[in-house]
């Protein structure tokens, strides 16, 4: 079997994998960041507004949900685990202007 033709298949996998981790992160958006940061990833003066978010930054993204920011931000390790990090960063991501 030739590669180019695995190519297409391949992308739309993961692809697919992607837009399903975008949805599970939006529920856990929407279940545990919505309150403070707003529906729409923005809730001026409350939170950080997370449509700002620089999208090449991962780390800091999960080193905040993680283990929390200053007195505001919550640690939510005990709650999210890194595939839940995951899934609510491409939820973010996809929703941010930058």
């Amino acid at each position: 079997m030739s590669r180019f033709f695995l190519f297409p298949i391949l992308f739309t996998w993961v692809s697919h994998c992607y837009a399903d981790s975008s949805e599970i992160g939006k529920e856990i958006y929407h279940e545990n960041c919505a309150t403070c940061h707003g529906r729409e990833m923005q809730k001026p003066g409350l939170a950080f507004d997370l449509k700002k978010f620089p999208k090449n930054d991962f780390q800091r993204f999960q080193n905040s949900v993680l283990n929390g920011k200053g007195g505001g931000m919550p640690a939510w390790r005990s709650k999210l685990n890194e595939d839940d990090v995951q899934s609510l960063w491409q939820y973010v991501i996809s929703g941010s202007e930058n």
